[in-house]
């Protein structure tokens, strides 16, 4: 591809980044897009380290960015695969009070869910979350019908199919990683490992690396990305049979991280986790992980230090169970409480991408940028791959302004 012929490039090739390539593609087929990706291939990072569940949005504030764009991005997600025959199961999920002060935040999950729209949930009451899930133990739960699962790399991959075939011109170009940005004329550069590359229209869906991205864009961020290590274990082969499908607790509303939940994977096997811990690598995914820079850079950021002073409780606690099987499996057992340590073994992890502003307040919301002929996705947390056709079609209403 002459770099000098692109109309297009997208910087990142995560579920969001080429959800926006395909969308970009479908309504400008004659336009040629460039897809940059640092790594070799795609989904490395939290596209392909996420838990694999099609959210129902019933979590998020009305109103809300995300809230919208889950809502829509849910059933324009569900669509597609259906379409294109990828494999997937809106199985339902239950959200399971264990506890009577968990009541309260319980019905204001529901609450949220009306207003948000989010079809047929209902309260279950002791007897019929046993009809759901006959292992686990609750007060109170609600069900969320429209909540399923996916494999977000799967719908990563068709992506990319369909671009080419829409416009055979239009690449993915992998381990090539962004180094600079610069201006010429109406075009903006982008010096890269692979040399230079250069359009009038450029979008960053980077990530883990979206602040350092604006960064080099002249973009001034009261923000900044932290990440947060998610460590997952897997229920053995002959405790897989206690999840039928999705099992979430109650999440502790003031941090905004889903809790220690069973997940059913659309490949097989049935998750525990993850936890929430901060990692001193952005992309390192072992808990002795480590990397100067990005220690160094999320350290000296003050909103971190007052983040930490915040939730110093309970991050001590996400840190002890990080480090014990004996401590996981005890959040597991507050909603079954059957499980052993024998029924659970380690699996992968996962590194959520989270700004965090000056203040020390997790941005919540979905933020995307429009500066200067680029467009930048600066924080996209769950359920950004839920809603990434959602979000490209926000994306793509201020590419073309």
């Amino acid at each position: 591809m002459n770099s000098k012929s692109i109309d297009f490039i997208v910087v990142g090739a995560g579920i969001v980044g080429l959800a926006t390539a395909y969308k970009l593609q479908v309504k400008f087929p004659k336009s040629t897009i460039a897809v940059l990706e640092k790594e070799h291939e795609i989904g490395l990072h939290q596209t392909g380290r996420n838990s694999g569940v099609i959210h129902s949005g019933i979590y998020y504030k009305p109103g809300s960015f995300k809230a919208k764009n889950c809502n829509n991005g849910r059933k324009q997600l569900v669509n597609f695969a259906r379409e294109h025959y990828i494999k997937h199961d809106v199985c339902g999920k239950i959200i399971v009070a264990t506890k009577k002060n968990e009541l309260s935040v319980l019905e204001k999950i529901y609450e949220n869910g009306i207003q948000n729209r989010t079809e047929g949930i209902r309260f279950l009451n002791s007897e019929e979350i046993k009809t759901k899930e006959p292992f686990i133990e609750g007060i109170k739960a609600v069900f969320v019908p429209v909540a399923g699962i996916i494999d977000y790399v799967d719908v990563s991959k068709k992506f990319v199919e369909l671009i080419s075939i829409i416009n055979p011109e239009s690449k993915l170009i992998t381990s090539c990683e962004v180094r600079d940005i610069t201006s010429s004329k109406n075009n903006k550069i982008l010096h890269t490992s692979q040399g230079d590359f250069q359009a009038k229209k450029v979008i960053f869906c980077a990530g883990l690396q979206s602040d350092r991205m604006a960064k080099i864009d002249n973009i001034e961020l009261d923000m900044q990305i932290v990440g947060f290590r998610g460590d997952y274990f897997e229920l053995t082969e002959n405790a897989a049979h206690k999840i039928k499908n999705l099992v979430y607790p109650v999440p502790d509303p003031k941090f905004p991280f889903l809790g220690v939940h069973f997940t059913r994977m659309i490949k097989g096997g049935v998750e525990c986790g993850p936890n929430a811990v901060f990692t001193f690598k952005r992309e390192g995914y072992s808990k002795t992980d480590f990397d100067l820079k990005d220690t160094l850079q999320a350290l000296g950021f003050k909103g971190t230090w007052k983040l930490f002073f915040k939730f110093w409780r309970k991050g001590i606690d996400e840190y002890k169970r990080a480090f014990s099987k004996k401590l996981f499996v005890n959040e597991l057992a507050k909603m079954m409480p059957g499980i052993s340590k024998d029924d659970v073994v380690v699996s992968r992890s996962g590194v959520r991408a989270q700004a965090i502003d000056s203040s020390g307040n997790m941005v919540d919301d979905f933020k995307i940028i429009n500066h200067e002929g680029t467009i930048h996705v600066v924080n996209a947390p769950s359920p950004a791959a839920t809603a990434c056709l959602a979000i490209a079609d926000e994306i793509i209403a201020k590419t073309i302004e």
